[in-house]
C-alpha cells in the first residue's frame, strides 16, 4: 500500500511540474500579439498621413477642364451685295489680285513648210494725262524704240491717272505690223503713232512685259494639226492648274477667294510658235488670271448682320464659307482689271458658329463653386452648352489661377 503511495505522489508530482511548464507560454503568445498590434498602428499611421499628404498635394495642384459646346445656327443664303476696291472702312470691300503666267510644250514635226509668222509680246501702256481714260481701238499702232511698228490685238481702255498722281496702266497684247524675225525682240518702249503731234503723245507710253518673240518668216517644221489641236488643249490644261495654283500660294490669311470668283483669260487661238534647229516647235500659251479677295471677317459679320435676327455684333465664323456659290451679277459691265465696284450674289448653306470669349469666361469662374458654375454659364448666351470637370473629383471649387483651367471650345470643322 505504501508503494502506491509512493507512486501516486511520484505522478502527482510530474502533474504538478507540467502545469508550471504551460504558464510562460500563455505569455509569450499575448507578447507577441501586442508586438504585431503595434506594428498595424504604425501602418495605419503611416498610411493616413501619405493619404493626408497626397489629399493636400491635390488641393495644391487642382485643375479645371470645361469642354464648351458653341451657339451654332444654320443659314439658307441667297443673297445680293455689293463691295468697292479697297476700302479702309467697316464696309465690305475687295481686292483685285491678277496674275499672268505661260506653258510650253515641244512638238516633234514631221516635213517643212513655207512659214510666215508675225512677232507678238505684252505690252503695258500708261496714262499719264489726265484722270480720264483713254479709249484705244484695236489695231492701234504703236512704235518701237527699236523703230518697228506694232499693233494692239484687241480694243483697249486706258484708266486715268490716280489721285495721287500715279498713271492710270493696262496690259495689252500686240503682234508686229509684219511678218518675220526682225520684229523680234528684247523689252521695247513704245509711243503710240495716233497721238503725234499731240500733247498726248509724250503722256502716253508703254513698256515691254517681257521679250517679243515669235516672228518668223521661210522654212519651218510642219507638225499635223491634229496633233497641234491636241497639244493646245493640254497647254490650256496645264496652264489653267498652274494660275491656279499660284494665285492659292499668294491668298493671304484672313482673305477668301471664291472659287467662281476667279476668272481666266486664256485665248488658245493667240498661241507663239517657235521653230526648233531639231525639227520641232515649241508652242507657247500665255493667260491671266483676275480673283476677287474678300476679307473673310468682314463679308461673315455682313452676313451674319443680314439674317441672324438680333444679332449683337458678336464674333462670328463659317466654317463652310468657301462652299457658297459666288455669282458675279453686273460682269458685262465691267472691266475685271480695272473694277472699282462690284455687285454679286452668295448662295449656299451656311453655318454660323459663335466664337465665345474665353477669357473672360476664364477671368469669372476663378476661384468660384462649383454649384456656381451654371449661374455664371448663364451670362454666356454664345455658349450652348458646357460640361465642368474638376480634379481632384472631390475638389469643390475651381481653382483660382488661370493657368489651371483649361478651356476647350468644340468647334465643327
Amino acid at each position: 500500500m505504501s508503494k502506491h503511495l509512493l507512486e501516486d505522489m511520484v505522478k502527482a508530482k510530474h502533474a504538478s511540474k507540467g502545469k508550471s511548464a504551460e504558464v510562460p507560454k500563455i505569455k509569450e503568445i499575448g507578447t507577441n500579439y501586442a508586438k504585431n498590434g503595434s506594428r498595424y498602428m504604425l501602418w495605419l499611421v503611416a498610411f493616413i498621413s501619405v493619404a493626408f499628404c497626397l489629399f493636400a498635394l491635390s488641393f495644391l495642384f487642382s485643375k479645371a477642364e470645361i469642354r464648351v459646346e458653341p451657339k451654332m445656327e444654320d443659314v439658307v443664303l441667297n443673297e445680293n451685295l455689293s463691295a468697292g476696291k479697297d476700302l479702309n472702312t467697316d464696309n465690305l470691300s475687295f481686292n483685285l489680285v491678277v496674275i499672268s503666267d505661260e506653258e510650253n510644250k515641244n512638238i516633234q514635226a514631221n516635213g517643212e513648210k513655207d512659214v510666215s509668222e508675225k512677232a507678238t509680246g505684252t505690252i503695258v501702256i500708261y496714262n499719264a494725262f489726265s484722270s480720264s481714260s483713254q479709249l484705244l481701238s484695236v489695231d492701234t499702232r504703236l512704235e518701237g524704240s527699236n523703230g518697228k511698228i506694232y499693233k494692239t490685238q484687241a480694243k483697249t481702255v486706258v484708266p486715268g491717272m490716280n489721285k495721287d498722281g500715279t498713271p492710270g496702266s493696262v496690259e495689252v497684247k500686240i503682234y508686229g505690223a509684219e511678218a518675220g524675225q526682225e520684229y523680234n525682240s528684247v523689252p521695247l518702249d513704245f509711243k503710240i503713232l495716233g497721238f503725234k503731234g499731240n500733247p498726248k503723245y509724250s503722256k502716253f507710253y508703254g513698256r515691254s512685259k517681257g521679250a517679243i518673240t515669235g516672228g518668223f518668216v521661210g522654212k519651218a517644221p510642219a507638225v499635223p494639226d491634229a496633233e497641234k489641236t491636241a497639244a493646245v488643249t493640254d497647254l490650256k490644261t496645264a496652264l489653267q492648274a498652274k494660275l491656279l495654283k499660284k494665285v492659292n500660294d499668294q491668298i493671304p490669311s484672313g482673305f477668301i477667294l471664291f472659287k467662281n470668283a476667279i476668272f481666266l483669260n486664256i485665248d488658245d487661238s493667240n498661241i507663239s510658235s517657235t521653230y526648233n534647229k531639231d525639227n520641232s516647235l515649241t508652242l507657247t500659251l500665255s493667260g491671266i488670271l483676275s480673283g476677287f479677295l474678300f476679307n473673310e471677317q468682314k463679308l461673315t459679320k455682313k452676313i451674319a448682320e443680314d439674317n441672324i435676327e438680333k444679332y449683337d455684333g458678336s464674333d462670328v465664323y463659317m466654317p463652310n464659307i468657301k462652299d457658297l456659290t459666288f455669282t458675279l451679277t453686273n460682269k458685262d459691265n465691267i472691266s475685271l482689271g480695272n473694277a472699282k465696284n462690284i455687285n454679286f450674289n452668295l448662295s449656299g448653306t451656311v453655318k454660323i458658329v459663335w466664337k465665345p470669349d474665353v477669357n473672360k469666361f476664364t477671368a469669372d469662374l476663378l476661384g468660384k463653386s462649383k454649384n456656381d458654375f451654371n449661374q455664371i454659364l448663364s451670362q454666356y448666351p454664345n455658349i450652348n452648352s458646357a460640361t465642368l470637370s474638376l480634379f481632384p473629383i472631390w475638389k469643390m471649387s475651381i481653382p483660382d489661377k488661370a493657368k489651371n483651367i483649361k478651356v476647350i471650345v468644340n468647334y465643327p470643322k
